[in-house]
């Protein structure tokens, strides 16, 4: 059993945590682009890679690509996280 279970760790030094979410952004990362922050917003909405890619006309795998992308900028790592993230930022 960890001894820590159930709680996060404290960010690595030099990432800040935005004060009104737990997700960590990485302040040597570029901000996101206008696509990534469109692709963001349409998975905060509760479309499906598929439902992404149709409505913006690029393939499952662009979609995909830039979700890594946006994970690689923020360090988030779940849907959840994502989400979160597109409310902080306002999309």
């Amino acid at each position: 059993m960890y001894a820590n279970a159930g709680h996060r760790a404290p960010p690595a030094e030099g990432v800040k945590l935005h004060e009104s979410s737990r997700v960590a952004l990485q302040p040597s990362r570029p901000a996101l682009s206008p696509r990534e922050q469109q692709i963001l917003r349409h998975m905060a909405e509760g479309c499906t890679y598929a439902g992404t890619a149709r409505r913006l006309g690029i393939s499952v795998h662009t979609v995909d690509g830039y979700l890594r992308r946006i994970r690689a900028k923020t360090g988030v790592h779940t849907q959840a996280e994502l989400i979160r993230l597109a409310l902080t930022l306002g999309l």
